[in-house]
């Protein structure tokens, strides 16, 4: 499966790109031992057969590729986020396929991948409906998608001096869910199979209707 080249557009160019804090480095115990349980949430979400095609929305720096990459290394992986040349740089150290697109205009065809992920994307973009809906559009089978679960996470950056001025709201985040709102969201485009809630996160997983 080829990627995305890059376009250069995006639905929202004052989105942050990448991590603003970045977790998965992170150094400090409570937060490695956050990541730990949202890992293990990650790994059990993921379906237990192997799939023909991959496709991440929202890879980020590719910590999450490079954990599936290693579930299934021969697997054809399409990852996408948008235009950043620190993060194509990122990509070229860790031989990661990505290319630049929008999730509201997926530049692939209907039905073409077995596994679609979103992994702390959807909590940034500004029609979550509409995103979905591209989701199904080029998922046949499985969907992970996971984001921040509040108020949970505004707190836990509040109690860590973060963001206070924010009422501790990460800057990117415009939308806001419980796990319950959350999977509800899910549950309008897909059937939802398991949710997971390690702290501070929703991950849920679901299949194509």
């Amino acid at each position: 499966m080829s990627t995305p080249q890059p376009s250069g557009e995006t639905a929202d160019t004052a989105v942050p790109i990448g991590n603003t804090f970045d977790k998965y480095g992170s150094s400090n115990p409570l937060v490695r031992r956050m990541m730990s349980g949202f890992f293990a949430a990650l790994d059990a979400s993921l379906p237990t057969g192997r799939p023909d095609r991959v496709l991440e929305v929202g890879v980020g720096e590719g910590e999450v590729f490079d954990r599936v990459r290693e579930r299934w290394p021969d697997v054809p992986y399409a990852a996408i986020d948008l235009p950043d040349d620190d993060l194509a740089a990122e990509w070229r150290g860790r031989d990661l396929p990505g290319g630049f697109a929008d999730i509201a205009r997926l530049p692939f065809p209907d039905d073409a991948f077995d596994l679609v992920l979103a992994i702390e994307v959807l909590e940034h973009v500004p029609d979550p409906p509409g995103a979905l809906a591209e989701l199904a559009r080029v998922a046949r089978a499985d969907l992970v998608v996971s984001v921040p679960r509040e108020p949970i996470w505004r707190a836990a950056n509040m109690a860590r001096g973060k963001y206070l001025g924010a009422l501790g709201n990460t800057p990117g985040h415009v939308n806001h869910w419980s796990s319950r709102a959350f999977t509800d969201l899910v549950g309008t485009r897909f059937e939802v199979s398991e949710v997971r809630r390690p702290f501070p996160w929703t991950v849920v997983t679901a299949r194509c209707r």
